[in-house]
């Protein structure tokens, strides 16, 4: 987890981000393989979804799991950090 000083930081730092926000609510609801998330967020492109999932990720927000089958599957999930940001963000 990042080294923050306060939780306004915390807040700053990891959520600042156009999608970020309705990407942590699509992954709590059940969408979790990027494709499903682009088709929700329509107005995102692909690379910046992908670059925000990645800060998520970063954060320990979100966990990617990838799976080994032709083609590759990705899949997100939110870990038990994302979660408890769940009731702030609804």
């Amino acid at each position: 987890m990042p080294n923050l000083n306060c939780g306004l930081d915390l807040v700053g730092e990891v959520l600042y981000g156009k999608w970020k926000i309705r990407l942590l609510w699509f992954i709590n609801e059940g969408y979790k393989r990027p494709s499903e998330l682009q088709r929700k967020i329509p107005d995102a492109s692909r690379r910046v979804l992908n670059l925000q999932l990645k800060e998520l990720e970063g954060h320990e927000l979100v966990s990617r799991t990838i799976y080994p089958v032709m083609p590759p599957m990705v899949e997100y999930n939110l870990t038990d950090f994302g979660q408890t940001l769940i009731p702030v963000i609804a």
